[in-house]
Formats: structure tokens, C-alpha cells, sequence
């Protein structure tokens, strides 16, 4: 038992020890202004599976998350995708190569979660997910809605078509895919009972 108790320690312990190698990425200011009108934007968007081989600037990160699930109204904390009862059940975790983040809308920042290329989880077998530079994990909080998935789901879609409306007004590449492993990823993202990975999008420049 002693034993047991002593892994369990250096597990935990490794594990954090890990996660703070990383380190925050602050976020630029979004940029609001950029990007083609709504209906150009739905006009040009599409489903692209094929990135270049090129990691996705700062400012278009930055814009990308927080036109996902960023706060757009600082007085009242409410942000671009509405939640039902404004619950704010989803989060938008980022994998990268150097490691996983959790977006934290009211820093508007990249916080550390775990060290390690992580994109080939989220891959689940299609490997050219593992090509996108950044890997967006759309986790709804089922247990802020007794469990229901009806809401948490429809807001997640909400989420991932913010993200491919972003995409395609901004000239990057995405697809919405709900494939991964998600008992591997519910580990390395650490999340809690009733966190669920809903969908996912693999984000980067066209070829």
C-alpha cells in the first residue's frame, strides 16, 4: 500500500512538473477588423484536410480562439458563441507540438496542461491531422446540465462553426471532425468526470 502510495506521489508529481515546463502564451489583442463579410466568409467555406508545412502566426491564433469562444462583451463576461442559461459549459483546449493549453477567455491566454505533441491523440489513425500545426478540442462540462448532452452538444456545434466561419473569412484551413481517442485525451487534458471531448479541429494554412 506504502508503495502504491509513493508512485502514486511521483506520478502527480511528474505530471506537474511537466505541465510547468510550459509556459502561458499571452495572446494578441484580436484583431476585429480583419476578414471577409459574413455571407463571403459562408460562401468560401469548405472542409480542407491538406496543411503547409508552417506554424500558425501569434495574431492568427490569437483571433482564431477568440473568435471560437472569446469574451466579446467585457462588462458581462458573455462571449461570441452563446451557451443555453449562459452555463459556458465549453472550453477549447490546444494542441500544439511543444505540448497542450487550455484557453483561458478572460485572460485571453494559452494555459499549460500538459508537454508533449499531442495532435497524433486527437488523430485517432487519420494521420494528416497530425500535419495542422494546432489542433482545436471542443470539451463541453455535461455536469453543469445534469448530465444532458442535448445543449452542451448544440453548443459545441455553435463553437466549431464560429471556428470554420473564422477560417474561412481569414483565408486559414480547417475541417470539424468528432474521430479521436477519447479516453487517451480525456488524460492528457486532465479533464474532470463530466468533461466530455465533443468534436475537434485541425487548423493551418492550405497548401
Amino acid at each position: 500500500m506504502r508503495k502504491l502510495l509513493v508512485l502514486s506521489v511521483i506520478v502527480c508529481t511528474v505530471a506537474h512538473v511537466q505541465a510547468q515546463e510550459l509556459r502561458t502564451i499571452e495572446l494578441n489583442v484580436p484583431s476585429r477588423e480583419r476578414g471577409l463579410s459574413v455571407m463571403a466568409a459562408l460562401s468560401q467555406r469548405q472542409s480542407i484536410r491538406e496543411y503547409a508545412d508552417r506554424q500558425l502566426e501569434l495574431q492568427d491564433l490569437s483571433d482564431l480562439l477568440w473568435a471560437a469562444v472569446g469574451i466579446n462583451r467585457p462588462e458581462s463576461g458573455k462571449r461570441t458563441a452563446p451557451t443555453a442559461l449562459n452555463r459556458q459549459e465549453i472550453d477549447v483546449y490546444v494542441c500544439m507540438e511543444e505540448g497542450a493549453y487550455l484557453y483561458d477567455a478572460k485572460s485571453h491566454a494559452l494555459k499549460p496542461v500538459a508537454k508533449g505533441d499531442y495532435r497524433g491523440v486527437v488523430a485517432a489513425g487519420q494521420d494528416w491531422v497530425k500535419t495542422a500545426p494546432v489542433v482545436l478540442v471542443i470539451v463541453a462540462d455535461v455536469s453543469k446540465y445534469n448530465g444532458e448532452i442535448l445543449m452542451p452538444a448544440a453548443d459545441a456545434g455553435i463553437v466549431s462553426q464560429n471556428i470554420s466561419l473564422f477560417c474561412a473569412g481569414t483565408g486559414l484551413a480547417t475541417v470539424p471532425r468528432a474521430t479521436m481517442d477519447q479516453a487517451q485525451l480525456r488524460k492528457v487534458l486532465k479533464l474532470k468526470e463530466g468533461q466530455r471531448p465533443i468534436l475537434n479541429h485541425p487548423v493551418g494554412y492550405a497548401k
